[in-house]
């Protein structure tokens, strides 16, 4: 199950688990799109890994299945791609 990080590595905007608007690659670091697409070219530059839209997990389901609370903020490593 994916952790559904609460905001962005490189700007720290929150990211809501049942909203759109992130970006994930295979590693789950996750961004917000005007970072993904703007800053990082959807390029990770933690695994230089794709960037894609992260799903949404329904409301009514995160009650058992809660998204992650640990933030993750890098905005040293989010400068450039």
């Amino acid at each position: 199950m994916l952790e559904m990080r609460p905001g962005c590595e490189c700007c720290d905007r929150d990211l809501p688990a049942d909203a759109p608007g992130a970006m994930i690659c295979s590693f789950e670091c996750t961004f917000c799109v005007d970072c993904a697409t703007g800053v990082l070219s959807g390029i990770c530059p933690n695994c230089g890994g794709e960037l894609v839209a992260r799903p949404r997990r329904p409301s009514a389901k995160l009650a058992n299945n809660p998204a992650s609370t640990a933030r993750t903020y890098k905005p040293t490593g989010c400068t450039t791609h």
